[in-house]
């Protein structure tokens, strides 16, 4: 029995939710098919990332290697309530097949569907992209380094999405993209937006002093709620100028999941909001309005330094080569 079957035959209340919620469980992670694959493989419009990146949607694996966290953010749609069973983590290599298989068995329900793009069907079949993001807090994992190194062995790029509060690891990784979420603009609204587990914040000021020194493409996130952590705009530029990112990602929460028992749906803002913003901190930071995309209701802006769509090589170390051309 495999890693991927005999862990979705788990009984947990927790586990169950997430069973229910299309989530596939792997050893200590998961893999989970998003709204932008199934919209791409029946020929439709893909996420931000394709627009941003040039990522195709279909061609992604959604994943986390821990449902851990340590923070309990107020605007997390996940479910991260429940309490989930301790687990030791998953090997690496044993994790990674874990997540392909489950993703080749979601993709497999496409192939007898008339409304399938037949051509997308054939390149999902062969991923590129790993977006470690789904769920819980990927540094908490110890071998996310290995795993990272793992995938782009297999000629995947990879997104990782962190929290910032382990600059130690941070450090050590080098994936293709490195998301940092920063959603409060001080210590005080971190720890009512964010509640942290315990005293993370000079974590965060440290990952946000490494990002400038990193050796890969850099990203900083802010997931904006309306009455909650869109002002400080000053503050936010501060703590951003200081960390030099390629690029900065504004996103309106969306008032879904299990936010919805802590924030109103007057919290979620427009996109003309997210685009004032965007237009601010742009002029705060020095940056450039790159792209927008109105359904998602994120912004993006640009340092000007590397392209923002992403090009791929294949080294002679094994690794994927960014190709600094035009912007």
């Amino acid at each position: 029995m495999t890693l991927y079957c005999r862990n979705i035959m788990q009984d947990t209340m927790a586990e169950k939710t997430l069973a229910r919620q299309g989530y596939h469980l792997v050893g200590s992670g998961a893999v989970k098919p998003c709204l932008w694959l199934n919209r791409s493989l029946r020929g439709g419009d893909q996420c931000y990332k394709n627009h941003f990146y040039g990522i195709a949607s279909h061609r992604c694996v959604q994943m986390t290697p821990t449902l851990e966290c340590n923070h309990l953010c107020l605007h997390c749609w996940r479910p991260i309530d429940d309490p989930l069973p301790a687990k030791e983590p998953t090997e690496p290599a044993e994790l990674l097949e874990g997540i392909l298989q489950g993703q080749q068995r979601f993709i497999s329900g496409y192939g007898g569907s008339a409304t399938t793009d037949p051509q997308r069907l054939v390149e999902a079949r062969d991923p590129k992209h790993m977006a470690i993001s789904l769920m819980g807090e990927p540094t908490l994992y110890p071998y996310l380094k290995e795993f990272i190194d793992l995938a782009s062995r297999r000629g995947m790029t990879t997104f990782l999405v962190s929290n910032a509060t382990r600059p130690d690891i941070l450090a050590e990784l080098r994936p293709t993209q490195l998301y940092l979420s920063l959603n409060a603009p001080n210590e005080e609204k971190y720890r009512q937006v964010c509640n942290p587990s315990g005293d993370l914040w000079p974590g965060i000021l440290e990952s946000l002093q490494l990002l400038k020194e990193h050796r890969c493409r850099s990203v900083i996130r802010m997931t904006l709620a309306r009455g909650l952590n869109m002002e400080n705009l000053a503050d936010y530029a501060r703590l951003i100028g200081d960390a030099e990112p390629d690029f900065v990602e504004l996103k309106a929460y969306m008032h879904l999941g299990r936010s919805r028992t802590r924030l109103e749906r007057t919290a979620m803002p427009q996109h003309s909001e997210i685009m004032a913003l965007a237009d601010t901190l742009a002029g705060l930071l020095g940056y450039r309005l790159e792209a927008d995309v109105p359904l998602s209701r994120v912004a993006l802006l640009s340092r000007g330094r590397i392209p923002r769509l992403i090009e791929r090589e294949r080294s002679s170390g094994g690794d994927w080569a960014i190709r600094r051309g035009e912007v």
